[in-house]
């Protein structure tokens, strides 16, 4: 039933949403739309692959059917509101202590596509921007999202990443993969006072610091090199870390590619979709069982 519902086409606009800005008290012309208009009518744009004037049309028909008198945003103040947009992703707390999954991909922001490239050759360059995600393992949905260029390693995004989790909320554990395996992370995770599912490098050795990372690192190589690496994968859970490999593909599956050319609207265009994949979650998720 939670899947039906995700394709459904019934769109509902909440009257008592607050569409029009309230008045800022600041000097100049002051906003017309407020955040949450522009975001949802961005989380439309995503969720049809549509450009922004027919963005426009589609907006303006939804309220037209749910018989609100509300104002459209046209197609210029979508675009330049984006770059500065607060957007909200809605989530729902876990039962407990958090299990957070942490993981990166690459999502192309300019240039040709891959059969055009394998067939014919690049023949302009192409860009891709980094997108850094932790979910919770509970709920699937997404708990914290940073954007940086291609250059950026995985490694130094993980305190960005754990900083956005409320402070009084308590983190059970930290799964990532081997890119994580520094001495930043782990001092991070411990800091958190969270247990770091993390293995080591092949060419992994013990580290001298005495602090509390380091050691709990230090405990997973000896875990590993007694047991195996097999055996600590399977008795560290570190195989949830496939959830949110398939959560990577869910924002993929939006888009190969960015609409946005900044920075700035590449991050809220990214961060929108966030917002949206955690809506469809919290309609439901397939339950999986097991037949005889």
């Amino acid at each position: 039933m939670a899947l039906k519902q995700r394709g459904s086409l019934r769109i509902w606009f909440d009257p008592e949403m607050e569409w029009v800005a309230a008045p800022s008290g600041r000097r100049g012309r002051p906003a017309l739309f407020s955040d949450a208009a522009i975001q949802t009518c961005l989380m439309l744009k995503a969720l049809f692959g549509l450009p922004l004037r027919q963005t426009t049309g589609l907006v303006a028909s939804l309220l037209s059917l749910a018989k609100l008198d509300w104002p459209v945003p046209d197609y210029s103040t979508l675009c330049r509101r984006q770059k500065d947009l607060t957007v909200m992703i809605p989530y729902h707390p876990s039962t407990g202590a958090l299990h957070l999954l942490i993981d990166s991909t690459g999502i192309k922001t300019m240039g040709e596509g891959e059969w055009s490239c394998r067939k014919h050759g690049a023949s302009r360059p192409r860009q891709w921007c980094k997108l850094h995600l932790g979910i919770d393992a509970e709920t699937l949905e997404v708990r914290a999202i940073e954007v940086t260029g291609s250059r950026v390693g995985d490694g130094p995004m993980l305190p960005k990443l754990l900083a956005q989790i409320p402070p009084e909320e308590p983190i059970e554990t930290v799964t990532a993969d081997g890119a994580y395996d520094t001495r930043a992370c782990h001092a991070a995770i411990a800091a958190r006072q969270a247990t770091a599912v993390i293995p080591t490098r092949r060419n992994g050795r013990p580290w001298k610091e005495t602090t509390p990372g380091a050691q709990a690192r230090n405990d997973i190589l000896r875990t590993s090199r007694r047991f195996g690496r097999a055996i600590w994968r399977n008795w560290s859970g570190y195989h949830r870390r496939s959830l949110i490999e398939a959560k990577m593909r869910c924002m993929k599956l939006l888009g190969e590619r960015l609409s946005a050319r900044t920075p700035d609207r590449q991050t809220a265009e990214l961060q929108i979709r966030a917002a949206l994949l955690n809506r469809f979650t919290a309609l439901g998720t397939p339950e999986t069982r097991r037949v005889a």
